[in-house]
């Protein structure tokens, strides 16, 4: 009891709200490992006010910091224990498979892929967050291509058959599965020790979070196949934004409207310099450099990820997500996969 009072204490101090302001906000975020990120969030909130013109302060701490597990996110939006919360969207799934369906493994090869996917879900994304968790997106974003890294000999997915491998996302794991490999459901903080312990042979992440995360200290291997885009969004409780003004909802819309930009151009710029510097190629910028070594997916390797979208991706889905939301196939049928020229039957 004890301890659990003086944890509750503690998360209150960090999180509680700011004084002195009109608007007084309390936000948690992206994991401190992904400097670059994290960094662009925090400029984002401490500049806040000046941009906007508002009189608003919002207390910010990274995930991490506050001790909050990446797969609550949702839970504390909706419960309004911050204003506004960061999601790692996958992670977060497993309270309603419909948020999944932003980023289905393989189904957006490239950012431009990605892109159609986000501008045809965004409006049901938005719905289903409003009804389900009670909160409005504010922004919604990739890390980038998240690739494969491995501490043995990988050289196609084919080597990937009987490893244990890192997975974040139900979808994920349905195509490690089927690939002959054992998922392996970790944080981004347990990943590094895993690796080094052996608990998982492979993991993964974008080249830029792998990179900040030191992976490449315990990782020989690089196949950068994007398998997905760990998708991200910042989520305001409704209450917290029915609360502001008209003008303040405009101008905070604004706001956010202009860091999903700038986390979009990241995703675009930072991703091949991340790559070059885990495997010790220049120009390397930025980001530590290592001498990986870089396994260029093969036209197999692609061959094989579509293929599993249509054998296990989509139907693992379209069966939880169905199971837990009537309609839920037909939405994704009439908004990504009609983009893409694809269908859950």
């Amino acid at each position: 009891m004890k301890r659990h009072a003086a944890c509750l204490f503690t998360i209150g101090m960090l999180a509680g709200p700011a004084f002195g302001a009109e608007i007084n906000l309390r936000a948690i975020g992206i994991v401190s490992t992904h400097q670059h990120h994290t960094a662009l969030e925090r400029e984002f909130y401490s500049t806040l006010a000046d941009e906007t013109g508002l009189d608003i302060a919002v207390n910010f701490n990274p995930l991490d910091v506050v001790g909050v597990n990446m797969q609550d996110t949702f839970r504390l939006v909706r419960s309004g224990t911050f204003d506004i919360v960061e999601i790692t969207i996958g992670s977060a799934a497993r309270d309603d498979p419909f948020v999944e369906g932003l980023d289905l493994i393989g189904v957006s090869p490239d950012i431009e892929a990605l892109e159609k996917t986000v501008e045809a879900y965004r409006a049901a994304f938005e719905e289903r967050v409003a009804e389900r968790f009670n909160a409005r997106v504010m922004a919604l974003w990739p890390y980038g291509p998240q690739m494969f890294y491995c501490s043995s000999d990988v050289e196609s997915l084919e080597d990937l058959a009987g490893k244990k491998v890192r997975s974040f996302t139900p979808t994920m794991s349905a195509l490690l599965e089927w690939l002959g490999a054992s998922p392996v459901t970790l944080q981004f903080a347990e990943v590094y020790p895993a690796l080094q312990r052996g608990v998982a042979d492979c993991a993964l992440t974008s080249a830029t979070s792998g990179n900040t995360g030191n992976w490449p200290e315990v990782t020989k291997n690089l196949m950068p196949l994007g398998v997905s885009w760990s998708m991200q969004g910042h989520f305001m409780n409704l209450d917290s934004w029915n609360r502001l003004s008209p003008e303040a909802q405009e101008k905070l819309s604004a706001a956010f409207e202009d860091l999903e930009t700038q986390y979009w151009d990241m995703a675009r710029e930072l991703s091949q310099m991340a790559v070059n510097c885990n495997v010790g190629k220049q120009p390397c910028e930025g980001y530590v450099e290592y001498d990986m070594t870089l396994v260029e997916p093969s036209e197999s390797d692609r061959e094989k990820l579509h293929q599993a979208v249509t054998a296990v991706v989509l139907p693992t889905w379209g069966e939880a997500c169905d199971s837990s939301m009537s309609g839920c196939s037909e939405i994704w049928n009439a908004t990504v996969g009609a983009a893409h020229g694809l269908s859950i039957d």
